[in-house]
């Protein structure tokens, strides 16, 4: 079965979560500042958090025999971030195509941007073969934020 390459359209109102976190001192290197693999772990919070805001979790969709492991990553530092800071995580889901979704992350302190990312999860079944984004999913993915969430 041929998988097309296709995406899907993306409403930006509705493709956008940002949350909070604060920097704790066991994520800090010797230096005092975020250790730089600290920033993939804050791409993850940011993701779960834009998940979890539309009715989604890991959890269910491993039930399902549905998984989307990270597949590719890039980063780029653009400021320090210490113990005790409050940075805010913008995660947009950026594209979205039959077995994979790119998402991609700012992280700013205030005004400062601290971080910027891009991640691509590929669905795969429980053998790890590529698998369709089920249609129920794709509906969710693109319907934005549950009120009150």
């Amino acid at each position: 079965m041929a998988v097309s390459n296709a995406e899907t359209e993306i409403d930006p109102a509705k493709s956008t979560t940002t949350t909070t976190l604060r920097v704790r001192f066991c994520e800090t290197d010797l230096m005092g500042i975020v250790h730089h693999a600290t920033y993939l772990v804050y791409f993850e919070a940011g993701r779960v958090e834009w998940l979890r805001r539309r009715g989604i979790t890991y959890a269910d969709w491993t039930a399902r025999g549905v998984q989307v492991p990270v597949a590719s990553a890039e980063l780029a530092y653009r400021a320090p971030s210490r113990f005790d800071d409050v940075l805010s995580i913008e995660t947009t889901l950026e594209k979205l195509r039959a077995v994979s979704l790119d998402y991609k992350y700012r992280i700013t302190r205030d005004t400062t941007l601290v971080a910027e990312g891009f991640t691509r999860l590929a669905c795969v079944d429980a053998s790890h073969k590529l698998l369709r984004i089920p249609e129920d999913i794709r509906t969710t993915l693109l319907a934005g934020e549950l009120a009150g969430a």
